[in-house]
């Protein structure tokens, strides 16, 4: 604990102090409160994001094993543009997906087998899904840290910064008491001489 001046002026900083500790206390417990809910939301939706990946894998996986020919789909499904924008969570900018644009391939129907369409479908929806749970992840991982900063501040006024302004007031209140008293006794003193 810092040292403290024993005067008035010290008094009506530390009391001004307490207020303003007090007045931002509730705002910055809001604030964990919102990015608490906004983080469980977004695990709960990258949690599907992953769940719906695997099932689509495990639909392509199911109907590719049944040709023999190798075929990569991989330049049907290429990825062209990537649009995000940028959204604001309690005070902090994240990104949003706006839009995926593939690359526009044309497959030549009588090379190809009757299945590749499908194949780049599925394709397409595993890329765009993997690129919404990843702008998802980074969304995560930006709350994550403005939580855990406002998990510290919140900490800092309820543990520290109250209870020391608190302390503060009351060891000047008791000193300038003590002065106080201390005065007293020494007029009545000073009139018992006089007399």
């Amino acid at each position: 604990m810092a040292k403290i001046k024993l005067t008035k002026n010290e008094l009506k900083t530390q009391r001004d102090s307490l207020k303003r500790f007090q007045r931002y206390l509730p705002t910055l417990q809001l604030k964990k409160q919102q990015l608490q809910m906004e983080m469980r939301r977004l695990d709960q939706e990258i949690e599907e994001k992953r769940d719906e990946e695997q099932e689509a894998r495990a639909q392509l996986s199911s109907w590719i094993q049944l040709y023999s020919e190798p075929i990569d789909l991989g330049p049907y499904a290429e990825l062209e543009t990537l649009k995000t924008s940028h959204g604001n969570i309690a005070g902090v900018n994240i990104p949003i997906l706006d839009d995926l644009v593939f690359k526009e391939i044309p497959m030549n129907l009588f090379e190809t087998e009757a299945w590749t369409d499908e194949g780049v479908n599925t394709l397409k929806q595993l890329t765009r899904l993997r690129v919404e749970r990843q702008i998802l992840e980074e969304q995560h991982r930006l709350l994550g840290e403005e939580l855990r900063t406002t998990t510290q501040r919140v900490n800092l006024f309820e543990k520290v910064k109250i209870p020391e302004a608190k302390e503060n007031i009351r060891v000047i209140r008791i000193f300038m008491g003590d002065q106080q008293t201390a005065a007293v006794a020494r007029s009545k003193i000073a009139k018992g001489k006089n007399a």
